[in-house]
């Protein structure tokens, strides 16, 4: 009994599988894949019509030895998942640009966990062959919740859904 009481409350992870930028002719995209369920409380709000917001926060240092890091992009994207009970179709939205409407929870899901390549830096903004340390996380972002859903994520592991800072380095050509 004693050994149970000791072990900590783990909130659900999301674990970034694949991470990379690739230079393109409008700027530096990048290139991410996620691997998450969601918990039976988070699915539960869902179906009972509480929107779900997944944020991706991206940020670009370059390192200097006479002061701290130069942070050259800092960037967030927001991914909505919600259901129509009327309609029984789970729809997502990125950030205001693509809206799509789906007939299952996985194949919405699908959309989150392996979202389109995005634009974090125009061409000149990061200069060729400096090396720059790229971190990235998402996480589900409870601000952005119906109020009494944010007062309830305080107090409830279940809606403590993020993944740990990945770092790596990027090399523009």
């Amino acid at each position: 009994m004693m050994l149970l009481a000791a072990m900590p409350a783990r909130a659900a992870e999301i674990t970034i599988t694949q991470a990379s930028i690739e230079p393109s002719a409008e700027g530096h995209r990048l290139s991410l894949a996620y691997s998450f369920e969601l918990n039976r409380g988070l699915e539960d709000a869902l179906t009972r019509g509480v929107p779900l917001y997944f944020t991706t926060e991206v940020q670009i240092t370059r390192r200097r030895w006479y002061w701290f890091d130069e942070t050259n992009v800092s960037a967030t994207r927001t991914v909505r998942i919600s259901y129509n009970v009327l309609t029984r179709q789970y729809h997502t939205a990125i950030s205001g640009q693509l809206q799509q409407s789906f007939s299952n929870l996985e194949d919405a899901m699908a959309l989150i966990r392996r979202p389109p390549r995005w634009i974090i830096a125009d061409s000149d903004t990061l200069k060729s062959g400096d090396i720059y340390n790229v971190g990235v996380r998402m996480r589900l972002d409870v601000a952005q919740l119906p109020k009494p859903f944010q007062v309830n994520a305080l107090n409830n592991s279940d809606w403590r859904l993020s993944s740990d800072w990945i770092e790596f380095t990027y090399k523009p050509e």
